[in-house]
């Protein structure tokens, strides 16, 4: 088995077992969790060393454009009536 696909598993198995999900987050950082094939959660390890992982530039638009919402957010409102 790949070691990427070990990062996945389904609900079911998440719900019937979380102690593996657990322990893969240990393993591998993080896990995913689909639901119909479809990612629905990203469970990681707080163990991570989380200066090693590489975060894309979606990622980083994303975390910048929800703090500028987030501050401006009444200005926001305004603009909008």
């Amino acid at each position: 088995m790949d070691r990427m696909d070990e990062k996945f598993t389904s609900i079911t198995e998440a719900n019937r077992n979380f102690s593996k999900v657990v322990k893969k987050c240990k393993e591998l950082g993080e896990v995913i969790i689909l639901k119909n094939n479809k990612m629905v959660f990203s469970v990681k390890s707080l163990d991570f060393n989380f200066e090693e992982m590489e975060i894309t530039d979606e990622e980083k638009f994303e975390i910048a454009s929800k703090r500028v919402l987030k501050k401006y957010h009444k200005a926001f409102e305004e603009l909008a009536k």
